[in-house]
């Protein structure tokens, strides 16, 4: 597809990068170079994540028509793809609730743990993973509610900690992830599939893991759980502190034989966004794929730089794109008792990147930005990202609208729709995590 003229229309343009990333992530794509052949027994496929449904729809369209074939894969609400004509369903996918897990993701964990059940050592079980899958396959350990899971969750969604640090206390709170699902697959050979949505792509971190040693412990978790002063209840406290629950480590005998393939990362898809601008005559430079902290910080870092370009020529020239990936955060500012609805603040890591970002930039001419999540959903709105201009400010003021009000409610949704410059796309059926791209003309 022919990139739209970055100098005539920016905006068209980084969303074009955007498209150039998301594409290069798409299950179909990347699953065929990774299928083991049909084995003597069953083929069982096992799944979670936001893009499950488009991993489920891959295997189907390239495992072979004679070959047996079923499971059970849950995403997100609304992620599942149209279904391509002629491809009949033979791995039934459902949907459950994501950041915060439901009871419909613990009946899938349920049903997909049951699913692991007379497995022999002729049976293949495929497990499709990918971001999101931590909430989705949701099964807490033994005497914890899925009320209490869902408390512990939103807290460690508000409190700033990274995904490795969630994603540890996770997998000591469940009977599926940590490597646990693995070893219920035993004795079957295990073949995991995975999307990459975290930083340095560690196949033990993206979706907490289920199928892969954990080598995080118990007391990591309780650590984590003190540092971001979340309580939990008593009797799970008491399992953490003695070890009970203790997650598989590597060396388990429950992971002989095993395979993981990463099918695709955030990396690639910044080298597919990168080739993009280049095709269209402007240099790329790809900063990293593993970008952690806080997002408005990550915001003003990434201001100072193109600043850096536009008026000194350093250490890029421009005209030039800038592309970043990785994971970001964003601690949720306590709001006055007695707020109202309207004044609480919507939006995800994204929105709250570009509030960082515009207000560093103080309007330079000639700096675009798009940061998006590749899975088409910011936060829990319904946006993947925003878009930024160097008349942003200005045309917010006009409004009445003051950045740095926003950013103390972390209501990155309620300053760019006034504006027009939310990026909407819909579910996009995959998710290699933050994107980020600034245009320096």
């Amino acid at each position: 597809m022919t990139a739209p003229n970055p100098a005539t229309h920016p905006r068209a343009f980084l969303e074009h990068l955007y498209q150039a990333a998301v594409q290069r992530a798409l299950p179909l794509h990347n699953t065929a170079a990774y299928l083991p052949k049909p084995p003597k027994g069953r083929t069982i496929v096992l799944g979670a994540g936001k893009a499950g449904g488009s991993m489920a729809q891959a295997v189907e369209a390239l495992w072979p028509a004679d070959a047996p074939l079923e499971g059970l894969v849950v995403t997100r609400y609304h992620h599942i793809p149209p279904r391509p004509a002629g491809l009949p369903q033979r791995i039934e996918v459902v949907e459950a609730a994501h950041p915060v897990p439901d009871a419909a993701g613990l009946a899938a964990a349920q049903r997909i743990l049951q699913m692991t059940q007379g497995l022999t050592k002729d049976d293949l079980v495929l497990c499709l993973i990918s971001g999101g899958g931590s909430a989705l396959l949701t099964l807490p350990a033994e005497g914890l509610s899925l009320e209490d899971k869902q408390g512990i969750n939103k807290a460690l969604l508000n409190s700033g900690a990274n995904i490795g640090e969630m994603n540890c206390v996770r997998k000591h709170l469940s009977r599926i992830k940590g490597g646990r699902l693995a070893a219920a697959c035993a004795p079957a050979t295990v073949v995991t599939l995975t999307i990459s949505d975290v930083p340095g792509d560690d196949p033990s971190v993206i979706a907490s893991g289920p199928t892969v040693p954990d080598i995080t412990t118990c007391a990591d978790a309780l650590a984590i759980l003190q540092r971001y002063n979340i309580a939990v209840p008593a009797a799970l406290l008491a399992q953490l502190e003695s070890g009970a629950l203790e997650t598989p480590k590597p060396g388990d005998a429950a992971f002989a034989g095993h395979a993981v393939h990463l099918i695709a990362t955030p990396q690639q898809s910044l080298e597919a966004a990168a080739k993009a601008a280049r095709a269209a005559g402007l240099e790329a430079h790809i900063l990293s794929d593993e970008m952690e902290g806080e997002s408005r910080e990550v915001g003003k870092v990434h201001a100072a730089l193109a600043r850096a370009v536009a008026l000194k020529g350093q250490p890029f020239n421009k005209p030039c794109v800038i592309l970043s990936g990785g994971e970001t955060t964003v601690t949720v500012r306590p709001q006055p008792a007695g707020t109202d609805k309207k004044e609480r603040g919507r939006g995800g890591r994204a929105g709250e990147f570009c509030l960082g970002l515009a207000l560093a930039l103080q309007g330079q001419p000639g700096v675009y930005a798009l940061a998006a999540d590749t899975d088409g959903i910011d936060g829990m709105e319904d946006n993947a990202g925003a878009f930024v201009a160097p008349d942003t400010l200005q045309r917010a003021a006009a409004q009445g609208m003051k950045v740095d009000r926003f950013l103390d409610r972390n209501d990155a949704y309620g300053y760019f729709e006034p504006l027009g410059d939310l990026v909407v796309t819909g579910p996009t059926h995959t998710n290699v995590n933050d994107f980020r791209a600034l245009l320096i003309l």
